[in-house]
């Protein structure tokens, strides 16, 4: 019984670092101010409705990955985005990212089936807003497997994941880290120690959640949490952009280095 514990423990850290091997693509973030992203996996209604309203009055767009297997449907995060939800993302200046059409585990999912499930989101989203298109990606639930990573580089131009920290020197854009603001529990000095060290390291800080409300599942944050870490990053002197936005900043500035 120990031996099984033991290599499950390993296994489980093996799942958790072996995406960032291999499959890489160097993207070097030179910057004299620091970047700041805000992002909602899932699309729960309520990171629109209250999380981009706090955005919106702070004059911030953010990017919200969504799966449009789950359009209006209930999930562990609250009510799934409605249409008039993806065309009020749009029309306010936020990002759509693509989360896989069915919500696919990262790792459990062979890659070519998540490759198919990357482009039936693709599709639906183009029968749904034809003006609209997927530049970015975050994985769902887990970091993926080698192999679909590899995968997703033709379809973005960066890829999302976690990792609880920012993104320096030369990060990886198919697999960028982000910061989780439901891992901190409440706790906002974590988020904005962050804030402070991707200041200091003149990097890209992904900040990640899931639904803003008054009684937030696991993967969630309250609205008040959620503007006290917003008003602390727009303080901070960092460029806050939506991911793609902040890519194509990072990009032009590396260019001319």
């Amino acid at each position: 019984m120990a031996i099984f514990h033991l290599s499950t423990k390993y296994y489980g850290r093996y799942r958790r670092n072996i995406h960032r091997l291999f499959f890489r693509r160097p993207f070097p973030i030179n910057t004299d101010i620091p970047f700041i992203s805000f992002t909602f996996d899932d699309f729960p209604r309520s990171a629109l409705l209250a999380g981009g309203g706090i955005l919106g009055r702070a004059g911030l767009a953010g990017t919200y990955y969504a799966s449009l297997g789950l359009m209006d449907k209930q999930a562990p995060v609250g009510t799934i985005f409605s249409l008039e939800d993806l065309k009020a993302v749009v029309a306010q200046g936020h990002e759509l990212g693509c989360h896989t059409f069915a919500h696919c585990h990262s790792w459990e999912t062979k890659p070519k089936a998540f490759e198919r499930s990357v482009i039936a989101n693709r599709l639906a989203l183009k029968e749904l807003l034809p003006e609209a298109s997927f530049r970015t990606f975050s994985y769902p639930i887990s970091p993926p497997r080698p192999r679909t990573k590899q995968k997703m580089a033709p379809h973005f131009v960066c890829c999302r994941g976690g990792g609880q920290t920012f993104n320096a020197g030369t990060a990886d854009l198919n697999y960028l880290n982000s910061f989780f603001l439901e891992r901190t529990n409440g706790n906002s000095q974590d988020a904005k120690d962050v804030i402070d060290q991707n200041q200091r390291g003149r990097g890209w800080l992904i900040f990640s959640t899931h639904d803003v409300c008054a009684e937030p599942s696991p993967f969630g944050c309250t609205p008040g949490f959620f503007e006290e870490i917003v008003q602390y990053a727009a303080d901070s002197g960092a460029r806050i952009l939506p991911v793609l936005q902040a890519w194509e900043a990072l990009r032009s500035r590396a260019e001319r280095v």
